[in-house]
This record gives structure tokens, C-alpha cells and sequence, in this order.
């Protein structure tokens, strides 16, 4: 995230940094006179942006990410890429906010620098009860609250239900928007089992799987859907990750981070 503020903030900037010749269809409030009246040719102040900028992290702690194959469960991974996410925001000294939203209410993290009120936001947020499966939770990517102006938005959550809404492309122009997903290898391939029992936290059952051409062939048809919508909320490859269960997470979103940085995402823009 480092360098990449200029292209989220379009203001005039209130730090000086140089005089440059002027040009046609330069704002001419930003002349400077007296380097004008010296050279005898207009020249122009030229000013920065600021370089701070809000990092607001939102987890949807849908009770769909309770699932788990292996060892560790999806939620436990997004959690972690979360807490990444916060951490790389201090430790890059920008102001860093945490929302976490749950079938049951949201909580609310202040913006801050200060480390030890991140670490206290993390904390937080691996206290949260297991969302009850039964209680119903449409989660969307829209905050659910206001913004600060420029903030980049990193957004945990399950694939989002449904077409993006307009007012998802008024958001996607005021800010970055980064969207962070885990997926579990039965999602990608299904199961290796020829029969097992699995616990869906969405309904709260035991399903029962089954290893045939027609079960792999509905997979198939739900796993491209899916991947569809995902690339519906977020069309552009550099604000969209998504972490392996299997995977290590600060090494896959510090790839991402580096990958991210090389290409340039646009501001107000939308890896898998």
C-alpha cells in the first residue's frame, strides 16, 4: 500500500514541493509571483497531496465460513488476514478502522494509529461468538456505515449474493475497494471422498456426500456461478484475492500487496 495514496486523494494537497514552469490550462491561483516577476516567465507553485489515508477493514462473519476441510476452518483463515490487514496499516502509519458485521449486530472499531488499540480490535474481533447459522445474514460488501472520504476499503467476506447494485459503481469511484475471500479445497474440486459426511453451517445439518458424475457436474455448474459474481463485485484482478485454506495467509497477501503495487491499481477502481 505504500505509494499508492496520490491516486486515491484529488485534492490541491497543502504541502509545497516545487516550482515549476506554467502551462496552458494550469490553475493559475497556484502562480508564484515573485519567482514570476524574477524570471520574467510564469512559473507555479506545485503542491502534494497528503499522504495519510484511512485503511477500513470489514469482515462479514458469515456462518458459511465456519466450514472447514482440513485442519483449520475459513473463518479462522479470513480472521488472520484480517488482523494482517490491520497490522500492515500500522506498521505503515496510516489510520486503521475495523467493522466486523455478524448475523447478530456489527461492531465498530474506531479509526487509529495506535498499535495497542489495533491489537485490541483484533482481539476483538477472535472473541466474537460463532454466528448462529439459523439467524438469517445477507452480507454485501456496502458499509453498512459512512466512510471517510479516499478511505481504501479491504473487505472480508463470502462471495456476495447477488448482482452488485449502483450504488456499488458510485462506491468503487470514491474509493479502493479490496475484496479478500477464502476458499476451502472441497469448494474448488469437491470432496475426494467417495462418501463422507460433511456439517453445512449455513443450515445447521449434516449433508451427505456423494461421489458421482451428476454431484460433480452440479459442483462444476455452482463453483462457475459463483466465481461470476465474484467477478461481477470486483471486475478488476488487482483488488480481488482470494487465500487458500491451505495456504500461508501473510504470504499470500503480501504477494498480492507487491503484485498490486507493480500494476498501479486506478483509483476508484474495482487475485484469484
Amino acid at each position: 500500500m505504500v505509494g499508492e495514496h496520490r491516486s486515491i486523494f484529488r485534492g490541491r494537497g497543502m504541502e509545497f514541493d516545487q516550482v515549476v514552469r506554467y502551462e496552458f490550462g494550469d490553475d493559475v491561483r497556484d502562480i508564484d509571483w515573485n519567482v514570476t516577476a524574477r524570471l520574467g516567465e510564469p512559473y507555479r507553485k506545485v503542491f502534494v497531496e497528503e499522504r495519510e489515508v484511512t485503511v477500513l477493514v470489514i469482515v462479514n462473519d458469515d456462518p458459511a465460513l465456519q466450514f472447514g476441510s482440513g485442519a483449520v476452518t475459513k473463518r479462522e483463515i479470513l480472521f488472520e488476514v484480517a488482523g494482517l490487514a490491520l497490522m500492515l496499516a500500522t506498521i505503515n502509519r496510516e489510520r486503521a478502522a475495523l467493522l466486523h458485521h455478524a448475523p447478530d449486530g456489527a461492531t465498530f472499531y474506531p479509526p487509529t494509529r495506535r498499535r495497542a488499540r489495533i491489537l485490541n480490535a483484533i482481539a476483538g474481533l477472535y472473541r466474537a461468538p460463532l454466528p448462529d447459522p439459523t439467524t438469517p445474514f445477507a452480507g454485501s460488501p456496502i458499509p453498512a456505515r459512512p466512510v471517510p472520504r479516499g478511505a481504501l476499503i479491504v473487505w472480508l467476506g463470502e462471495v456476495p449474493a447477488g448482482s452488485p447494485p449502483y450504488e456499488w459503481t458510485a462506491i468503487r469511484r470514491r474509493h479502493q475497494v479490496i475484496g479478500i475471500r477464502v476458499e476451502d479445497e472441497w469448494e474448488r474440486e469437491g470432496p475426494a471422498l467417495r462418501d463422507a459426511l460433511a456439517y453445512d453451517p449455513a443450515s445447521g445439518d449434516l449433508v451427505q456426500l456423494r461421489d458421482s458424475a451428476a454431484a460433480r457436474a452440479a459442483h462444476a455448474t455452482w463453483y462457475a456461478e459463483r466465481e461470476k459474481r465474484w467477478r461481477a463485485w470486483w471486475p478488476d484482478p488487482d483488488d480481488r484475492l482470494v487465500v487458500s485454506t491451505t495456504a500461508d495467509p501473510l504470504a499470500a497477501l503480501i504477494h498480492f500487496l507487491r503484485s498490486r503495487a507493480r500494476t498501479g491499481p486506478r483509483a476508484g477502481a474495482s487475485a484469484a
